[in-house]
Parts: structure tokens; sequence; C-alpha cells
């Protein structure tokens, strides 16, 4: 039985549903494969994923589900420690061995551990103290309150950073129909195969799992909407945390939209201060995973500062700044039945999670190839899930391509990403035949 504490209290709930730890990728799998941990720290070597949360979910104290996190908003940010725990009983050496099997020799599930909550930042909007007719001021108590949560926070990422041998911060953002425990296990198995050599972290938000389908999507849209404000802060108290060298940041689904709109604000923050918001966030990758975004508001989204010259008009010969110094990846399948109903909910021409090459004109090729770092990769094949929704985990030749991004640093086309390329910005997994 997992113990939740919560500010302080101890609550327990009943175990959360265990889900099957995700099969292995591809480039792990015995004999040939690369070792799945190396430098490892002796205290790190350990079943269970210790995981870095942060949330804008209320505390569900009444759950009877087990999670301490609900479906309500809270009008501010917590955070604190997840552990995720590898079920049922299993030791390092035999967890190591079955990690790196394409058919396991026993069962692995995922099951939520203890949830301690470290920090809690003061509700929001703070508290305005006029001094007088004309003069406001944020009230020093809640400022105080701020500072302190903040430096908790930081030093919590320090401590991880510590133990880590990269250090860098990996944070992962779920999307629809997703629970505090279905993220943080989606984010413990991508920590597991990223090798564990970073720190591990997720950022959830209230995002709906019950209820009628449709009307849990529209709670779910606002909710996304409510978040970014709340995520935007996160990535920066991240990215001014010392010791910080990187952020690697993924998003699936509906979450996609949260963090494009969320690096949006920052990118504007840092180029109207005159800086890159590469240097400034230290953003090296950003992936988006079956992206649920219209492809017209994406697009937006990630060229907007080039489309508004009055954004840099300050900046030397007209430079244009740098986003981030590794790539953008898009990794979507025409073959995804999850976006069927957003297209039809939204009235959407394309969802960005449902893209083929063809569907790039070849001005778009040439403007992306031009800009460069940007890569959309299409996935068609047998689906692993059961919306085709869920293939970056659930296939082990799209979660092998993610990890020699991620934990190698990769380029498409580069030795041991297994993809064709079909235009200046796009690429597809080649077929089986193809790669012998």
């Amino acid at each position: 039985m997992p113990v939740f504490v919560l500010t302080g209290a101890v609550l327990t709930g009943c175990a959360t549903k265990p889900r099957q730890l995700m099969p292995t990728p591809v480039l792990y799998q015995e004999p040939n494969g690369p070792a799945l941990f190396e430098d490892i720290a002796v205290q790190r070597q350990r079943p269970e994923v210790d995981l870095l949360f942060i949330t804008n979910r209320a505390a569900d104290v009444n759950s009877e589900n087990g999670f301490p996190y609900g479906q309500a908003r809270r009008k501010g940010i917590v955070f604190g420690s997840a552990q995720v725990r590898l079920v049922p009983g299993i030791d390092w050496e035999t967890l190591q061995t079955q990690s790196r099997l394409a058919e396991r020799t026993r069962e692995v599930d995922l099951e939520l551990g203890a949830v301690q909550e470290l920090g809690a930042f003061p509700h929001e909007p703070y508290t305005i103290v006029r001094a007088n007719e004309s003069t406001l001021s944020r009230d020093p108590i809640e400022l105080r309150a701020f500072v302190e949560t903040k430096t908790a926070f930081q030093k919590d990422i320090q401590r991880r950073l510590a133990m880590s041998p990269k250090k860098e911060v990996m944070l992962y953002v779920h999307g629809f129909n997703e629970t505090f425990a279905t993220s943080a296990f989606t984010a413990a198995e991508l920590c597991h195969f990223f090798g564990r050599d970073q720190v591990c972290s997720f950022f959830t938000w209230p995002a709906s799992s019950t209820g009628n389908f449709l009307t849990s999507y529209t709670t779910t849209t606002e909710s996304a909407e409510y978040a970014v404000e709340h995520l935007k802060k996160t990535l920066r108290m991240i990215a001014t945390t010392p010791g910080v060298e990187r952020l690697q940041l993924l998003a699936h689904s509906r979450g996609t939209a949260v963090l494009l709109s969320a690096l949006r604000e920052l990118m504007i923050e840092a180029i109207a201060k005159g800086v890159d918001p590469a240097d400034a966030y230290r953003i090296y990758n950003v992936v988006l995973l079956s992206p649920d975004i219209d492809v017209d508001i994406a697009g937006q989204k990630i060229t907007g500062f080039v489309s508004d010259p009055d954004l840099t008009i300050a900046w030397p010969d007209d430079k244009l700044p740098r986003l981030l110094n590794g790539r953008l990846s898009i990794y979507a399948s025409p073959d995804d039945r999850a976006l069927l109903v957003s297209r039809i909910l939204f009235r959407s021409r394309n969802r960005v999670g449902q893209l083929r090459p063809e569907d790039v004109s070849p001005g778009m090729q040439a403007y992306f190839g031009n800009l460069g770092r940007v890569d959309l990769i299409t996935f068609t094949g047998e689906r692993t899930d059961l919306f085709g929704h869920s293939y970056f985990t659930t296939n082990p030749k799209v979660s092998s391509d993610l990890v020699q991004l991620i934990r190698y640093g990769k380029k498409p086309g580069d030795p041991g990403r297994d993809l064709l390329r079909t235009g200046p910005a796009t690429w597809e997994f080649r077929a089986e035949a193809d790669s012998r």
C-alpha cells in the first residue's frame, strides 16, 4: 500500500493498478546491444525509480483509487518525490537482465509507491498590498514564501544532479486521459531506458480521466490552457538552477500543446531581453510525441518569432535568435486512431500527430530544411497499443529511435537511427525489408 506524504500529512490509499514495463527498445536487445546502465551511482542501483514531480493538480486526500493528486486544479504549483516500484519484487541484477531481453522470461510491472510533497508555492494570485494611493506591491510574506519554496525546489534538483552522470534534466509532460500515476509510469520507464543518468521528472496537470468522453475532453482542453503558465514557471526555475547544463523536454498528445505554448512565452521573454532562448533556458531537445494539436496552430507557435519582425527589431543585422541547441523532433503516425476524435471535435483539417511526409508541402519542406533542427518522423506499421497513440513506448523500434536521440544525441540518418529521408525536414521508419 503506497504512502502519500502531503505537506506534513501522511495518507494511505489503495495501490494503483500496476502496468507492464514497456518492451525493450531494439538497440538494447541482446546479444549485441550496448550496456543499459553505465556510471550509475551505487545509491541509484535499485529497481525503484525516484522521480521529481511538479504539478498543479489539487491534492485528492479522499481518493478511492490511491491517487495523491486528482483532476481538480490547484491555484499554484507543488513539487515532490514520486517512487515508481518495479514488481513483483525484483533485484537490480535481474532487472538489468530482463531489461535487455526482446522476450522477457519473467513479469516486470510498474506500481506507484511513496509520494512525498516537498514544497508548495503560495496560492495564486499572490496578495497585493497598497502602500499608498499610487503604489502597489506584493505581500512580503507571500513573496518570502515563494523565494523559500523556489530555493527548496532548486536545491532538490541539485541534490539529484549530484547523483547523475549527466548534468541534465529530462521533463515529461503527459496528455489527455492521464492520472498522476499513469504519467509517473511513463516518465519512469523513459527514465529507465534512457539509462537513469539524468534527473528524471514529470509535469502533471489536471487532465480529465473519468466521465463522459466528450465532456472530459472539453474539460481537458481548458485545463491544458490553465497549465501553460505553471509549466512556463517550472521550466524557468529548472533552467536557472545552478548546475543544470541541459533540458530534454518530451510531451505526449495534448501535452504537446501545453509545452509549445509555454516555450513560446519563454522565448518571447528571452528575445525581449536580447538573449538567445537557447542560452537562457538551456533547452537541448524538444520532442513532440503523437501531437494532439492543429497543424496551423503548431506551425504558428514554432515559427511565430520568424514571422514577427517587430519582435526582433532590436537584434543586430536582423539576426534570428537560437531557440534550442539540439533538435525539435515530431513523431507522427497516420494510423493514430486517438487523434481522429480531435479532428472531429475541433473540425481540424489535420492534427500534427497524423502527418505523413506528403502532407508537408514542398514550400514548408524547404522552409523547415532551411530553418534546420526540425524533424518530422512518421511511423507506419503494426499497431502495438489499442489506439496506436503510445507507440513511442509500446513499439521497440520507435522507442529505440527515441533513446538514440535523447541518450546518445544522434541525428536522423546517423548510424543506429533506422530512418529514411523523405524530404529536407521529413523522415520515416524503414520497412522491415529495407532494414536488412
